[in-house]
């Protein structure tokens, strides 16, 4: 009896331990750490006051699922690509630039294909989609779709039929005592002589040299003929070829009264001009005894994100928020340039707006911007020339050889 009573006793504290053991609480599983995110974003410094808006919207959307620390830095959009390849695993984590790096960026590893690409492309117009893609990937985020350039004018000074014609507009502006001004500095400005006159410039299918038959003595319109039309624009008292910078400080001092600029200059434009602001196509100009519309390039701003970012899914996020409807319309109000996202573009607000009307036009007369980093300082070197009225008294033909043989270079 006492061995019985003994294993009970046992078996009862066996039961009652492990009774005891089942009712205990379970161990806390940890919770995540608040993780602390820095990201540093290039941009525009004309848009530092918009993303800054747009930095705190991202951060009331994520609060509670980690600390951001979102550094703006001031970076133009036209030469990113240099910078961000000159220090890319340090560089930002998103950017802003011109989609006519993009195909470079890719190539260097400085992006990585878009993850969401399906829900990209679907909420964004065509032609901006391409513009971000390269060979049918898609690289970065359709920020706008308005980087291009046509013609401001002061509806004061000039009739409907005039700004047809830059030789009219240009004698106009000098019984005016005014100007009507154009960058020739810029070779992204200079195409627009050349872009519908049958003589051609590209880039090569390396991805990297040119082809350019700006020289050409066999075509209808021959590069001379292009050359010679400049010359005589160049010394009209109505017209100067002045900078982008120079264009607005004549729009503010009142000595300027038509240029050719993008929908950037939109909002101070009209604020300085009020309801006598217009825009329009580009006019045509006289070359080869016809008039010639003038072509323009065309472009997207894209985002894209670093894919060397320590943060790549938060980096994206903010790619995406950035670039997201929304956004892109608020950026429509403050900064007036043209949304890539097809529901902002189809908004009245957009269509009714004189710039984008404008762009549009211009559109027609149009092409994406795809050239060779060669191409820039030859033409550059060439219209400085033309706008000086060819100082040296060159041959226009040796120019534009010279010009082509540095556009093609290997």
């Amino acid at each position: 009896m006492r061995r019985i009573y003994f294993l009970l006793l046992a078996v009862f504290c066996l039961l009652a331990a492990a009774s005891c053991k089942a009712q205990e609480p379970p161990a806390e599983t940890p919770q995540p750490q608040n993780e602390t995110v820095a990201l540093t974003v290039w941009g525009a410094e004309e848009d530092e006051a918009l993303l800054q808006e747009i930095f705190r919207s991202f951060q009331q959307q994520y609060a509670g699922q980690a600390s951001f620390q979102i550094t703006f830095q001031a970076q133009s959009e036209s030469n990113c690509k240099d910078a961000v390849l000159g220090e890319l695993e340090n560089g930002p984590d998103v950017f802003a630039f011109a989609d006519d790096q993009v195909a470079a960026l890719a190539a260097a590893g400085a992006l990585d294909p878009v993850e969401d690409a399906d829900a990209i492309r679907a909420a964004n117009l065509p032609r901006a989609v391409e513009a971000a893609s390269v060979e049918g990937t898609l690289y970065a985020y359709p920020l706008t779709a308005d980087n291009g350039y046509f013609l401001y004018y002061n509806k004061a000074y000039f009739s409907e039929e005039d700004i047809e014609s830059l030789e009219r507009m240009a004698d106009a502006a000098a019984l005016a005592g005014r100007l009507v001004t154009m960058d020739w500095t810029s070779a992204w400005y200079v195409y627009a002589f050349f872009g519908n006159t049958g003589l051609e410039v590209g880039i090569n299918p390396d991805g990297l040299t040119n082809y350019c038959t700006w020289n050409s003595t066999d075509n209808p319109i021959r590069g001379t003929d292009v050359a010679q039309s400049m010359l005589n624009i160049a010394a009209s008292p109505g017209f100067a070829s002045r900078t982008d910078t120079e264009f607005m400080d004549g729009v503010r001092d009142g000595s300027v009264i038509a240029g050719v600029s993008g929908v950037w200059n939109a909002v101070a434009i009209e604020e300085i001009w009020g309801a006598d602001m217009g825009a329009a196509k580009l006019p045509s100009f006289a070359c080869a005894g016809r008039q010639v519309q003038m072509a323009s390039f065309s472009g997207c701003k894209l985002i894209g994100v670093n894919a060397y970012s320590a943060h790549p899914d938060w980096a994206a996020a903010l790619a995406r928020w950035i670039s997201g409807e929304e956004n892109q319309r608020l950026r429509f109000q403050l900064r007036g340039q043209g949304p890539a996202n097809t529901s902002a573009a189809n908004s009245p607000e957009v269509q009714s707006a004189p710039a984008i009307a404008a762009l549009l036009a211009q559109s027609e007369f149009s092409q994406l911007q795809r050239v060779g980093g060669k191409f820039w300082d030859p033409v550059t070197e060439f219209a400085a020339s033309m706008a000086a009225g060819n100082p040296s008294g060159a041959s226009l033909q040796a120019q534009l050889d010279r010009l082509v043989e540095g556009v093609c270079a290997r």
